[in-house]
């Protein structure tokens, strides 16, 4: 068995709004057990329709930056 098996490999959806990205992600995720969609954290407050851990991790500036210290994020901007 190949160790590449057993790598975890990010995939990149790119492209203008209201091409598909979304769908696609969806689709992918429904298809493949091994398949999950990431989801961002800010630290700006949730708007009424946002529900934590589904459309943003929302997090206090402090949580962040533990978080930026501890190397937890792939990416990360401000």
């Amino acid at each position: 068995m190949s160790s590449l098996q057993h790598a975890t490999y990010p995939v990149v959806l790119s492209a203008p709004s209201g091409a598909g990205k979304t769908t696609i992600a969806k689709a992918l995720v429904e298809r493949g057990e091994d398949v999950v969609f990431s989801v961002s954290a800010t630290t700006r407050p949730a708007r009424d329709h946002e529900v934590d851990g589904v459309d943003y991790r929302f997090l206090s500036e402090t949580d962040f930056r533990t978080m930026i210290e501890a190397d937890e994020f792939v990416e990360w901007a401000e």
